[in-house]
């Protein structure tokens, strides 16, 4: 099927549809607002035309793109501009209402190490070992991470409601 758009345009459209979302999630998660999401997710795509080694298969490709927003998401993060309180209003549209946003709202407060595996594991539903391959840990590091962040989680939930 012909769809009138250059090879190169095809490919990256794909890469976007297959991946636009999840990076967007994962941005919004540890920067808290759609502007710099946007902005992150961008510059992943940009390494992903520009700078991605050869993959071996599609899941090898996924889990460099995730540690690239990861390593993006962390680097603007800790920039001296970034430095600023996470705003829920922005965070309503991508987590629902309620107990939903009530959980995000904790989970977007965890400590960066805690937060991303959180994620992974829980709203990308990633297994403990690819999360270790992803992030470049021991599996034992990320189940301590998911231990630790749910402990941090049940107490401040507690706090909030107990």
């Amino acid at each position: 099927m012909q769809t009138g758009l250059p090879q190169q345009e095809e490919w990256f459209l794909a890469k976007y549809e297959a991946y636009g979302r999840m990076l967007f999630r994962i941005a919004m998660v540890h920067l808290g607002n759609k502007a710099d999401a946007e902005e992150a997710v961008q510059e992943a795509f940009i390494k992903l035309l520009y700078k991605a080694p050869e993959f071996g298969d599609q899941e090898h490709e996924k889990a460099w793109i995730i540690r690239v927003i990861t390593n993006l998401c962390r680097n603007m993060a800790r920039s001296v501009w970034n430095r600023r309180v996470v705003r829920m209003e922005e965070m309503e549209q991508y987590a629902g209402s309620g107990p939903d946003l009530e959980l995000l709202e904790h989970v977007l407060r965890l400590p960066s190490k805690y937060k991303i595996v959180i994620h992974l594991f829980y709203y990308e539903d990633y297994p403990v070992r690819q999360i270790a391959e992803i992030l470049k840990l021991r599996e034992s590091a990320v189940k301590m991470r998911l231990q630790r962040g749910r402990q941090m989680l049940l107490m401040e939930w507690e706090e909030d409601n107990g």
